[in-house]
């Protein structure tokens, strides 16, 4: 068991990867599970968005602060203090106890009896998730060496859409067989065996054992001095901006993915899960693993490949999804969106390792926590909030624009298909789901277009990257 931290010596620097390659191999696939687990807990309540929305009667808006700013609150700002724990103490007993916590949180939002309840849920979902990336990201530095960081850390981030993929191919039908509360108690149950059992099968190694020889050793960083030293760093913050817009555009997407088709598309929950989430986050995950790839084939050639890889990805995604978007085909629409998807996460391992590679051994997991910070703040707390309340802002113009403007208002069309109805009428419940679809179409179309930014900061980052680095990435 990883019961003792290892010490840090100085000339510990050894350049090569600790424990053997399978070990290695091994560690990276178990923290790779705890990061899908990670993002299974997160991401769905949007899976099963429809239906919480149904039953509670709620407002885009409330959606989005429940999916996205309730979370991200204390998400955010509970990990720049773990991650300082994480210089001083065991990083492995801190990612197994997170685990357990965000696990025992995901399976009480199964019993939350109402919006403010599964709002406390969510918000101790994101108190635990807090303790993963920035411990995790630690490590994976102390076992690989530099060389190899790219695609170690670009198998790493397909825990994102890995744990994507089974929350919709879980999720889903369990909430079609059931209700939304058991996709919760199945999917968050079994996490607390498996942050038990991190505690006997990682190693904790000494830090800094994975740098090359000759990189300079330095104290442990107070908070103040991290960021003194990374605001040296142009590309550090320049990388946290790119990739909080890409987080921005993403989880806004993936927050009211599901809702989006069964409101334009009729679809059910089952099968928005299976038929169309699936596969967007099967190319999302190949997206990740071939641009880390590519980035670790082409460095030695190209130096910052790392960075023009996702910026031209980032860029060429925009126009296929909002065309995706407008399609009227399910069929049209899933296939623009897929080749979007590869396109869209090619930035994953590379947010990562050009934030791990400008910052020293010794700021790693605060470098990592604050880009973090700023990320989720931005990306998780904003996104899905932005793209609710431009929903309902285009519904209630929308529903102005009908026939029925004076007996139709944002809260009336809010509720089931069927009890919608009962209480306006067909032809009146007919105007409310129609201003729901098209105010949400209309939302995420927009919020697409900020990926074009991101693309072109990850392509602004070339000018300085080689400068900033603390050791090359090749």
């Amino acid at each position: 068991m990883a019961s003792t931290q290892a010490a840090v010596a100085a000339g510990s620097y050894t350049g090569q990867g600790f424990g053997t390659p399978a070990y290695r191999s091994f560690v990276l696939y178990t923290l790779t599970l705890v990061y899908t687990l990670n993002f299974i807990d997160r991401v769905l309540i949007g899976v099963v968005a429809q239906p919480i929305i149904e039953e509670f009667r709620l407002q885009d808006w409330q959606f989005g602060l429940l999916s996205g700013f309730g979370f991200a609150l204390m998400y955010t700002l509970m990990g720049i203090p773990i991650a300082r724990l994480s210089e001083r103490y065991n990083r492995v007993r801190i990612i197994a106890a997170s685990v357990i916590l965000w696990s025992a949180m995901t399976a009480l939002c199964g019993v939350a009896g109402g919006f403010l309840a599964l709002l406390v849920f969510r918000i101790g979902v994101g108190i635990g998730e807090a303790g993963c990336t920035p411990p995790a990201n630690s490590l994976i530095a102390d076992y690989f060496p530099p060389r190899s960081r790219a695609r170690a850390l670009a198998v790493y981030s397909m825990g994102i859409t890995i744990g994507g993929v089974l929350a919709n191919a879980f999720g889903g039908p369990v909430a079609e067989m059931f209700s939304w509360r058991e996709a919760f108690l199945v999917l968050g149950i079994p996490g607390v065996v498996i942050g038990i059992a991190v505690l006997f099968i990682i190693k904790e190694p000494p830090r800094g054992y994975a740098d090359p020889p000759g990189t300079p050793e330095v104290e442990r960083l107070g908070f103040r001095e991290t960021v003194a030293e990374l605001t040296r760093k142009p590309t550090f913050w320049t990388n946290t901006l790119a990739a909080a817009l890409v987080a921005f555009v993403g989880y806004g997407l993936i927050n009211f993915q599901a809702a989006f088709f069964q409101r334009v598309h009729g679809m059910s929950v089952a099968e928005v899960a299976m038929e169309v989430a699936v596969p967007l986050g099967l190319a999302a995950s190949f997206g990740a693993f071939a641009a880390g790839y590519l980035t670790e084939r082409l460095s030695t050639r190209f130096p910052n490949a790392v960075a023009w890889i996702p910026g031209l990805g980032l860029l060429a995604a925009v126009p296929m999804y909002v065309l995706g978007l407008s399609a009227d085909s399910v069929g049209v629409a899933l296939g623009l969106m897929i080749i979007g998807a590869i396109l869209h996460y090619s930035y994953l391992g590379a947010q990562y390792t050009i934030c791990q590679g400008v910052a020293s051994t010794r700021a790693r997991a605060t470098a990592v926590a604050l880009f973090l910070f700023i990320v989720n703040l931005i990306g998780y707390g904003l996104g899905p909030l932005w793209v609710g309340l431009l929903s309902d802002m285009r519904m209630e113009a929308l529903l102005q624009d009908s026939p029925h403007a004076a007996e139709l208002s944002l809260q009336a069309c809010k509720g089931a298909a069927s009890a919608l109805v009962d209480s306006l009428g067909e032809i009146k419940a007919g105007d409310c789901l129609a201003a729901s679809a098209e105010g949400l179409r209309q939302s995420l179309s927009s919020t697409i277009l900020v990926l074009a930014l991101a693309g072109g900061g990850y392509l602004w980052i070339c000018r300085g990257l080689q400068r900033d680095l603390v050791s090359r990435l090749h």
